[in-house]
């Protein structure tokens, strides 16, 4: 039940966000000075921001961003994860306590401060984003890839494909990997709303995605400054991103209750 209406909700997500764009009229830069603040009606379905700008419009590509973001930065933080967890969980020993190690050192650096430094060094680039949530959410991946490579390591099949002189290469992507896939995917739909809320919270503190681009939460940020004048410029992209994230959690559980049964309550 819970994979299911999760699906569902993103997949309405999505369609919105990919083809609503498609009936807009109006251009999500475009200033109309004489319709400031307006509240929703035939003409701006979402009203519009007090700078006169559609919200409809700006919320859907807005939309396209945070998922852009999301789902590209999930896939770097799993890469690296993997590999290293991977790495860390077969070879073990003194290769284990020192990888493992580096993973709690980078779990002490102030991510907050270390976004601070790249945006200060490289400017406030998108790409930037993707680096900086991929390459500190990998920890987590890294830490449930090994623990299952541990236990894997000792089944009888890796056993077995160590005594026939298989090489290491071979044993981590042909057996360890394949048997990892069902975690790995669990986990990964529970890392995109993580990035999502990132990125909306780097955004709202300015950090995040800059103009002429935005993100659903730089439209938070800005709805939040203009919430007495204009509460639906709030609304709007608060109600995308929220079901947003509703929508993964609920196909994150979803998948994790039905390849683990004991995680059924």
């Amino acid at each position: 039940m819970k994979l299911k209406m999760g699906l569902i909700i993103l997949t309405v997500i999505v369609t919105v966000v990919l083809l609503g764009p498609l009936w807009a009229t109006l251009d999500p830069e475009t200033i109309h000075w004489d319709d400031m603040a307006i509240a929703p009606d035939t003409v701006y379905w979402f009203g519009t921001d007090v700078m006169g700008r559609d919200l409809y419009i700006r919320t859907l590509l807005g939309g396209q961003v945070s998922l852009m973001v999301g789902l590209l930065a999930t896939i770097v933080s799993v890469l690296i994860g993997v590999l290293y967890g991977m790495l860390a969980g077969y070879f073990g020993g003194k290769v284990d306590a020192v990888m493992m190690r580096l993973v709690d050192v980078f779990y002490a650096l102030p991510f907050l401060f270390l976004v601070i430094l790249l945006m200060v060094f490289f400017g406030q680039q998108l790409w930037l984003l993707f680096a900086a949530i991929g390459c500190y959410l990998w920890l987590d991946m890294a830490r449930i890839v090994r623990g299952q490579t541990l236990m894997l390591k000792e089944q009888g099949f890796i056993e077995a494909s160590v005594a026939l002189g298989q090489p290491s290469k071979n044993i981590l992507f042909k057996h360890i990997l394949p048997n990892l896939k069902s975690v790995v995917i669990v986990y990964a739909t529970l890392i995109v709303p993580q990035v999502i809320m990132i990125e909306s919270f780097l955004s709202f503190l300015g950090l995040g995605v800059q103009e002429p681009m935005t993100s659903w939460g730089a439209l938070v940020n800005e709805g939040a400054d203009n919430m007495e004048l204009a509460p639906w410029s709030l609304w709007f992209p608060a109600l995308f991103l929220s079901l947003t994230l509703v929508g993964f959690n609920l196909v994150g559980d979803g998948l994790r209750d039905r390849w683990d049964p004991s995680n059924k309550t």
